[in-house]
């Protein structure tokens, strides 16, 4: 059975140690900074970058984006792109 978006984004949320959620949302600031961590993008310390640069880290450092230009991840991550975050999570 093909595994929908929700399904992807909770196994993310559960890999980096948040919690899975019933109903379907993109992931919160906290949860891409918990990502950001688990891919090993620096996101500094004080207040949470935005959620495009934070979303265009973790392509970067998992491979699937030539840099982390924001510009090219200003929406929420696509299915393709959640298998790679969940294969890249899984792999590490």
């Amino acid at each position: 059975m093909a595994r929908t978006v929700d399904d992807l984004r909770n196994e993310i949320r559960e890999a980096v140690g948040r919690y899975e959620r019933v109903e379907s949302t993109a992931f919160t600031k906290e949860a891409l900074a918990a990502i950001c961590e688990a891919v090993e993008y620096d996101i500094g310390t004080g207040s949470l970058p935005s959620k495009a640069r934070m979303r265009a880290g973790i392509l970067w450092k998992i491979g699937e984006l030539d840099d982390d230009d924001p510009d090219r991840a200003s929406s929420a991550f696509r299915k393709a792109e959640l298998e790679a975050v969940a294969t890249a999570l899984r792999d590490s």
